[in-house]
């Protein structure tokens, strides 16, 4: 996790996911460098962050679109 201190003055932009259902139990994203995203809770912005690099990134994102979370 990073602190949020050492990401609040990056000007990054936080986005959320287009399948967001606008409930508030989303998660955001967003480039944190031109190393490491980041992803945090929507409820809480000010919280912690959690980093990831490209690399763990794109695995992770490979997974989701392969339906390797999908509970179904």
């Amino acid at each position: 996790m990073t602190d949020k201190r050492a990401v609040a003055g990056l000007g990054n932009e936080w986005r959320k996911s287009s399948h967001s259902g606008g409930e508030g139990d989303c998660v955001e994203v967003a480039l944190l460098s031109e190393a490491s995203t980041g992803v945090r809770d929507s409820k809480d912005r000010g919280g912690p962050v959690l980093t990831f690099s490209d690399e763990a990134w794109a695995g992770f994102v490979a997974g989701v679109r392969a339906g390797e979370f999908d509970p179904r």
